[in-house]
């Protein structure tokens, strides 16, 4: 029988909305232990404690489904669904009490995404779509801005603290689009730049060195408010290969032209 991917997004949404007042408390409450994945790569028990939240709740909604899962609390894979989840998108800064980071759940069916959900919890912002549905924040619906050219856009990005043979040329994006755009912004929560390209506060987000669970949700959300999403190469290939550009529809050509001048593989 197929799943009612509307419903199950809400029912995801109630049990986030739980994980969110859990993190809270525990970061209210008790002293942060952190572990150290990798360079700048960090890992509270907070991130551990509300993932396994997340994956017993979800689970509970959809029996069938699997896991892809930041810090691996189950490596369950489902032959069909499998929930993509980032318990705390933002680590570094939620360590340093600096908002924003994001709790970001998607539900692939196959390769395709069928439901994404970012709960922003600096802001209480939660950001949510489904198969078939507009996207919306706080239960309003959204949509990516129509800034015409990226001389007029407020332009995001991340930056990385692996694959630095590929610095040289992402500097070269920074120059660039500090010159022909509005702005850029570096927020540290991939998830929460894809939600703002979503309601349009940015017009274009762009990185490389990402996993599915950072862009999952947030580009899904993105393509349900009328944006785009692609690799640097312009193909589909964003979710599972470590970069993606998203923007409103009206810059998408030019916005990855330009990435394309750099930070396309030689």
């Amino acid at each position: 029988m197929e799943p009612n991917f509307e419903s199950l997004c809400n029912e995801a949404i109630s049990l986030i909305r739980q994980t969110g007042n859990f993190i809270r408390e525990e970061r209210a409450n008790h002293p942060l232990t952190i572990e150290t994945k990798g360079k700048n790569d960090f890992v509270t028990h907070i991130d551990k404690g509300s993932e396994e939240r997340l994956v017993k709740g979800l689970k509970t909604l959809l029996p069938e489904s699997g896991f892809i899962a930041e810090e691996a609390t189950s490596t369950e894979k489902g032959e069909r669904f499998n929930w993509v989840i980032d318990p705390i998108d933002g680590t570094t800064n939620f360590i340093h009490g600096l908002s924003p980071f994001a709790i970001s759940v998607a539900l692939m069916d196959a390769q395709e995404v069928v439901i994404g959900i970012v709960y922003e919890m600096g802001l209480d912002e939660m950001f949510f779509a489904w198969k078939g549905s507009k996207a919306y924040l706080n239960g309003k619906e959204i949509s990516v801005s129509s800034r015409p050219t990226v001389a007029d856009s407020l332009i995001a990005t991340g930056f990385p603290y692996t694959q630095y043979h590929r610095m040289g040329d992402f500097m070269k994006t920074l120059d660039h689009f500090m010159r022909k755009s509005h702005g850029l912004r570096r927020l540290g929560s991939a998830a929460t730049d894809l939600a703002y390209v979503a309601c349009g506060r940015f017009e274009g987000f762009y990185e490389y060195n990402l996993n599915p669970w950072d862009v999952a949700a947030g580009a899904f959300i993105v393509q349900q408010a009328g944006g785009k999403n692609a690799d640097f190469t312009g193909g589909n290939n964003y979710i599972f290969g470590k970069e993606i550009i998203s923007a409103n529809p009206l810059i998408f050509d030019e916005f990855l032209r330009d990435i394309k001048l750099f930070m396309e593989e030689k």
